[in-house]
């Protein structure tokens, strides 16, 4: 009897580990999602929104944070919209930095027990002093009563010229401010479970995304998504990525594909990282709902 018993735990065990609760975690820039048109900008068409949720529900994550996202009043437009379609996310910030037209937004399944957004930080460049655009926010969520995270999501400086000053090093300004966040909050706590995430502007090989993965044992992992399209990730030389399809953002001028948006994690946090379930969202007709496309990561919820 005593053996049959044992065996019957040995035949239960992989299926409890298969089964541990898991949640997910989404960047997306929703691309100028205005319920107002502006001077410079114009609201979101109806198809386009449907797009967007549609694009949500395919990921079915967790929590999401979002770029470009218009007023509280347009974020709250696309929760209620995303609930009537069977998407719940009861919690919810909205961050209000120096851009007054777009915005960083996150949308939670689970409550967000602190709240600690950067809504005025800046920078001196040649001279001059310079606001964060989109400010950074950064969020405490509980997944349940023994597993929580810190969601920390940014919007750096576009690659568009500005007569203020060089757009790259503005961005490599914002990407150091940004860094000195993640220092601060794995000094206090270096087994944090820490996700930085967002529309980084920028290739991985750049100065301002090299600045934000930083260097030594608190050097961000980077997730990397890729398509689910059946590559198995060749790498012809070691010293270089798979060559898998990972590019997350279109830009017409130059008829270009680029990988500017990051799900990057702390040494903590990157042990409950669950590889297999982390990949950039191939829909057709994506670019109607935004020039981006959306990345999700998923993660045991339990310390490792």
């Amino acid at each position: 009897m005593h053996s049959r018993r044992l065996m019957l735990l040995l035949l239960l065990l992989p299926l409890a580990v298969t089964h541990a609760e898991t949640f997910r975690v989404a960047e997306y820039n929703v691309e100028n999602y205005l319920d107002q048109p502006t001077e410079t900008r114009h609201a979101k068409s109806a198809e386009s929104r449907a797009k967007i949720r549609e694009s949500i529900r395919a990921l079915n994550p967790d929590v999401i944070a979002l770029e470009e996202m218009g007023s509280t009043n347009a974020l709250l437009e696309l929760r209620v919209s995303l609930k009537a379609e069977g998407l719940n996310f009861p919690y919810w910030e909205h961050v209000s930095g120096f851009d007054t037209n777009i915005h960083v937004a996150i949308l939670s399944r689970f409550p967000i027990i602190a709240r600690r957004s950067h809504t005025n930080e800046n920078y001196l460049l040649t001279g001059r002093r310079f606001s964060v655009s989109r400010g950074f926010a950064e969020v405490d969520i509980q997944v349940n009563p023994n597993y929580s995270f810190t969601l920390l999501a940014a919007h750096l400086k576009s690659k568009r010229p500005v007569p203020e000053g060089d757009e790259e090093q503005m961005r490599l300004q914002e990407a150091k401010l940004l860094r000195e966040k993640v220092n601060a909050i794995l000094k206090a706590r270096p087994e944090a479970n820490l996700i930085v995430l967002g529309d980084f502007n920028n290739t991985k090989d750049s100065a301002s995304t090299k600045a934000i993965i930083g260097t030594g044992k608190f050097k961000l992992l980077d997730t990397r998504p890729a398509e689910r399209n059946g590559d198995d990730g060749y790498t012809p030389n070691p010293r270089y990525s798979p060559m898998n399809i990972t590019w997350t953002y279109y830009y017409g001028v130059e008829d270009s594909y680029t990988r500017i948006d990051y799900i990057l994690l702390s040494p903590g946090i990157a042990r409950e990282w669950i590889k297999k379930e982390t990949y950039v969202l191939s829909l057709p007709n994506w670019g109607l709902a935004s020039d981006h496309r959306p990345i999700v990561a998923t993660f045991e919820a339990e310390d490792k």
